[in-house]
């Protein structure tokens, strides 16, 4: 029986929007891509209440709808696809992430270490972030670049309207402990079996 598990280091950046977004976390490669898109709402954090999709080149996973027959891109079922079956996929460099289509939040997930760990090892594990996430609904990249804009100076055209609307949010605070607490309910104990050995007493 192995004693070891494969794990992959993931950098996963917001598109388009600054000051930069970002989060690495660890994860088994064997993670569902319907767990992983739960992991990316919970460490952002989004309300996770829009539809997504997994893409590497032309193929797509997520959650397969009858009425999206018609757009030319079947969507493959993320909660059958592991995040190991998407980084088989031929030639691959970058997996992208789709949140919202209507603001259009595109994420860039690159791999940048892989490598085994230890049963008694618990997984998912946040390594680093980096930048606020935008709220909510708030017009996309471009939305939020307004927002902040606004914000900043009193005497833009918006800036009640805006500042009433999405309140005062600092671009650059991040929580971290918040972010761990929302990665826990991800995180399976190891099996009586598979912890770690007692350390001998001298």
């Amino acid at each position: 029986m192995t004693s070891t598990h494969d794990i992959v280091r993931i950098k996963i950046t917001l598109d388009n929007v600054k000051p930069t977004v970002m989060r690495r976390i660890e994860v088994p490669v064997s993670v569902k891509l319907d767990t992983l898109h739960e992991l990316i709402q919970a460490i952002m954090p989004w309300d996770n209440y829009h539809g997504y999709d997994f893409r590497v080149r032309e193929t797509y996973w997520g959650i397969p709808m009858p009425d999206m027959e018609g757009f030319g891109f079947p969507i493959a079922d993320a909660r059958k696809a592991t995040l190991a079956r998407a980084l088989s996929e031929p030639n691959f460099k970058t997996l992208r992430y789709i949140y919202d289509s209507g603001d259009d939040w595109r994420h860039t997930i690159k791999v940048e270490r892989r490598f085994t760990a230890e049963l008694w090892d618990t997984f998912p594990r946040l390594v680093a972030a980096k930048g606020r996430c935008p709220p909510e609904d708030c017009g996309g990249p471009w939305g939020y670049a307004e927002y902040l804009e606004a914000m900043s100076d009193p005497h833009h055209p918006r800036h009640t309207e805006l500042v009433g609307w999405l309140g005062r949010r600092d671009p650059n605070e991040i929580d971290i402990a918040a972010m761990e607490a929302a990665l826990s309910p991800f995180v399976k104990q190891p099996k009586p079996s598979a912890r770690r050995p007692a350390k001998k007493k001298a």
